[in-house]
C-alpha cells in the first residue's frame, strides 16, 4: 500500500514567489474585480493561446454555462449527454429547459450524432455535446444536423482546454463554447471559467449578462447575474498560461507509462490517442470488462482505494440516474444502452503533471496483478 494517498488528480500551482508579485501589483492597484487591468489582459492572453477571437471570463465554469444559454435564448428542450458531470445538466434545468438525453458513441463516449438525430422534436432548440475527457466530438456531423434542424449548437468545453484538431481550435466549432477553469482541470484559476463565442456582438451581450446587465453606469439592459472573475483569479490564470504546456506535456508522459504498462491486460481497454488532435490529457479512464478481467470495475475501484489510490468512476452514475431527471422519458436505460455500459465500466486513473513514476507503477501492478489480490 502507498503510504500517502493519491488522489485522481491534484491541482498544478504556479510558484508562490510569481503569484506573490502579482498580489502586490493588485494591492497597489486596489482593484479587486469589475473587470480590472489583470482581468483585460488575460481575457487577451487567452484568446491568444487557445487560438480565438472572442473570450469572456467567469468565476466559474457552471455559471458561464447557465450564462451561455441566456445569451442564446434558449427555450423548450435541448439534447445532450449523460455521460457528464452535472453541471451540464443543471444548467439547463436552471434556464427552466428540458434536457433531453441522446446516448453516446462505445469508442469516444461523446454524443451520438445519429442518437442526436433521433432525439430531435418540435421543442428541440440546441443541442450541447461535451467533449469528454478532452476528446473532440463528431463536430461535421452535428454541425450538419445543427444545421439542418435550425438548432443553436453549445458545447461543454470543461475538459478541452488547449484541445487542437489539425491546429486549429476545438472551441472555434459551434455557437458557442464552454470552459471550466476548476483547480481539477488541467488549466486552472482555483475557480473559473470562460464563454468563447464567434462574434463580438455575442461577447458584448455575453458581458452583460454576467455583471448585472450593466451597460453602462446608469443602464441595466436586462436581468443579468454576477458571474464575473475576479483579479486575484485572473493574475493567477496569467501565470499558469506560461506554464500549462508543461503541465500538458507531463500529463502525456503519464498516459504514455500508463499504455505501456496496461497493454495487453486482459479486460482492461483505455482510449488512444486520435490522429491529427493535439490531446491535453485531462483524464485517463480505463474500462474493466468483467467477464475477461475477473474482477468487476466496482471490486478494482475498492482494491486501489485499500491501497490509497483514489481514482474516480467518472462518470457514474449518469446524470440520467439521479432523481432530478430519472423521471425525464429520455432517463431511461433502454434509451442509452452504450452510456450505462461504458459508466459501469469506466475508472479514472489519477494523472497530474508531477505524479511520480513508482507511483504509477504501483497502480498498473496492482491492475495486473489480480490473481494476488487478498
Amino acid at each position: 500500500m502507498l503510504e500517502k494517498p493519491v488522489f485522481v488528480t491534484q491541482p498544478a500551482l504556479p510558484p508562490l514567489e510569481e503569484f506573490t508579485d502579482y498580489l502586490i501589483k493588485i494591492w497597489d492597484n486596489k482593484i479587486l474585480t469589475n473587470n480590472g487591468p489583470f482581468h483585460q489582459q488575460f481575457e487577451k492572453e487567452l484568446a491568444d493561446y487557445l487560438g480565438v477571437k472572442y473570450i469572456s471570463v467567469f468565476s466559474n465554469g457552471t455559471l458561464a454555462l447557465i450564462t451561455a444559454l441566456q445569451a442564446l435564448r434558449i427555450t423548450g428542450e435541448v439534447i445532450t449527454t449523460p455521460f457528464s458531470f452535472v453541471a451540464t445538466t443543471h444548467s439547463l434545468w436552471w434556464n427552466n429547459i428540458k434536457p433531453v438525453f441522446a446516448d453516446i458513441e462505445p469508442d469516444t463516449f461523446n454524443l451520438d450524432p445519429e442518437k442526436v438525430e433521433a432525439a430531435i422534436t418540435p421543442q428541440t432548440t440546441a443541442i450541447m455535446p461535451v467533449h469528454v475527457y478532452g476528446n473532440p466530438c463528431n463536430l461535421e456531423a452535428l454541425q450538419k444536423i445543427a444545421d439542418t434542424y435550425g438548432l443553436k449548437l453549445i458545447y461543454d468545453a470543461a475538459h478541452a482546454f488547449g484541445v487542437n484538431i489539425k491546429g486549429h481550435s476545438v472551441l472555434n466549432f459551434g455557437d458557442l463554447s464552454i470552459l471550466s477553469f476548476h483547480a481539477t482541470k488541467v488549466f486552472n484559476t482555483v475557480e473559473g471559467g470562460a464563454i468563447v463565442c464567434q462574434d463580438e456582438k455575442t461577447k458584448k451581450r455575453i458581458d452583460y449578462l454576467k455583471n448585472f446587465g450593466f451597460a453602462d453606469e446608469v443602464t441595466v439592459i436586462e436581468p443579468g447575474i454576477n458571474a464575473k472573475m475576479n483579479e486575484i483569479q485572473a493574475a493567477y490564470g496569467l501565470i499558469q498560461l506560461r506554464m500549462v504546456d508543461d503541465y500538458i506535456q507531463s500529463r502525456k508522459d503519464v498516459a504514455d507509462l500508463y499504455r505501456k504498462e496496461l497493454k495487453g491486460v486482459s479486460g482492461i481497454t483505455f482510449l488512444s490517442d486520435i490522429e491529427d488532435i493535439r490531446h491535453n490529457y485531462s483524464y485517463f479512464p480505463i474500462l474493466v470488462d468483467a467477464s475477461i478481467y475477473r474482477k468487476t470495475r466496482d471490486e478494482l475501484y475498492d482494491m486501489l482505494k485499500r491501497n490509497n489510490i483514489f481514482g474516480r468512476r467518472y462518470f457514474y452514475p449518469l446524470i440520467s440516474h439521479f432523481p432530478t431527471y430519472r423521471g425525464l422519458s429520455s432517463s431511461k436505460p433502454s434509451n442509452l444502452p452504450v452510456a450505462e455500459s461504458i459508466a459501469s465500466k469506466v475508472i479514472c486513473l489519477p494523472i497530474y503533471p508531477n505524479l511520480e513514476k513508482d507511483k504509477i507503477k504501483e497502480i498498473t501492478r496492482i491492475i495486473k496483478d489480480v490473481t494476488c489480490w487478498s
